[in-house]
């Protein structure tokens, strides 16, 4: 069985190596420092329009939109809905263990994966169907087409009826020696499933769980395991048929789906996933610097070294903003035509990890204490 790898490990991995480095060169490590951020810049009207609290959030967390609604999960098996305009609590209802991996809606069925290996289904506020896996999970399922597709760390793929839990398909293709503790690619394009499986992403038929196309976005190098281990990280771009996606600490890329084909790739070292629009993707390297690709071949369009080392989470595109929140309960606004700052807000402290999303016309971001804040414009 492949061994799981954290994000966190690794990340402590490569700083020691940073560290080694810069220590060889200087007696400092003060290049490590995150620089003072200065007065905010308070060039957007945003502001806190209600908070709300759930437990700690330990696991990787993606929270999902339908409509003007949130569904969102904490580590101590709470299942919940917000309405996004408000923050009021819709339902909120306990799965009976911790949970790994969630949340995957449709807004009819919600499906999240507990620490014990068990896939639990619910239908609005009530769980209708449980079903135990062999493997553990840390992607949030797919909940589309009536069916429920889970993405285990093992690199399997199965797919559930959603009405009965029946298991419907899986397959299976070999795995690492190491893979991340990280959410992965499942995801939806028109009627083909595609899933991040290593350095790949590949359109399955939902049918059957038969590959249509399968495009390397990264491949194993290194002489150990740690130097081999590829991966794709949540956090995706998406334009019509094309999905650009992250391959962890090495590259970044587009496909297209129709063709089965990458647009392009390039190399890049970051763990969080992407966002983009029409013109551009944006992404973070592991250092925090902040990186627009133009999105028709890949070309560089602007860096901005305002936020490095602070740990940043996975961006969101919102309005003329790109938002991110970092290690100290930060949510920071960037420009999308050259990085600049805009603004910033404040949380509670703790860490955001979870890639903040947007429900009517809300920005709402969690945090690892629990944290729950809906922003709206002033």
């Amino acid at each position: 069985m492949a061994n799981l790898y954290s994000v966190a490990t690794l990340r402590r991995t490569l700083l020691v190596l940073l560290v080694a480095v810069l220590s060889a060169c200087a007696s400092s490590t003060d290049a490590l420092k995150p620089a003072d951020l200065g007065a905010n810049p308070a060039l957007l009207g945003v502001r806190t329009a209600w908070s709300s609290k759930i437990a700690p959030v330990d696991f990787p967390l993606q929270v999902k939109v339908v409509g003007h609604t949130v569904a969102l999960a904490a580590a101590d098996g709470a299942v919940l809905s917000l309405d996004a305009r408000s923050g009021a609590v819709l339902w909120r209802t306990p799965v009976g263990a911790p949970i790994a991996a969630g949340v995957g809606s449709d807004g009819r069925w919600n499906a999240v994966v507990t620490r014990d290996n068990e896939l639990v289904v619910l239908a609005a506020d009530q769980v209708i169907w449980r079903a135990a896996l062999t493997t553990q999970v840390f992607t949030a399922p797919l909940v589309a087409g009536e069916r429920v597709f889970v993405l285990g760390a093992d690199r399997s793929v199965a797919a559930f009826d959603a009405r009965s839990g029946r298991k419907l398909w899986q397959q299976q293709r070999p795995g690492e020696a190491l893979v991340l503790r990280q959410a992965g690619i499942l995801t939806a394009v028109g009627n083909t499933l595609v899933a991040g499986l290593s350095g790949r992403l590949v359109g399955m038929n939902p049918l059957n769980g038969n590959t249509v196309w399968d495009v390397a976005l990264a491949t194993p190098r290194g002489t150990n395991d740690i130097e081999r281990l590829v991966d794709l990280v949540s956090g995706f771009s998406r334009q019509s048929n094309e999905i650009c996606v992250r391959a962890f600490q090495s590259a970044v890329g587009c496909v297209d789906t129709q063709r089965g084909a990458a647009i392009w790739k390039r190399a890049a070292a970051g763990a969080v996933g992407l966002q983009g629009d029409e013109l551009q993707v944006y992404g973070v390297e592991g250092d925090g610097r902040v990186l627009a690709w133009r999105r028709s071949n890949g070309e560089p369009v602007w860096t901005s070294d305002r936020l490095r080392y602070r740990d940043l989470s996975a961006p969101l595109v919102l309005g003329r903003s790109v938002v991110l929140g970092d290690a100290t309960g930060l949510v920071h606004f960037l420009s999308r035509a050259d990085g600049t700052p805009l603004t910033r807000l404040a949380t509670d402290g703790s860490p955001i990890r979870v890639t903040p999303v947007v429900a009517a016309d809300t920005l709402v971001v969690v945090t690892r204490q629990g944290g729950v804040y809906g922003f709206q414009p002033e």
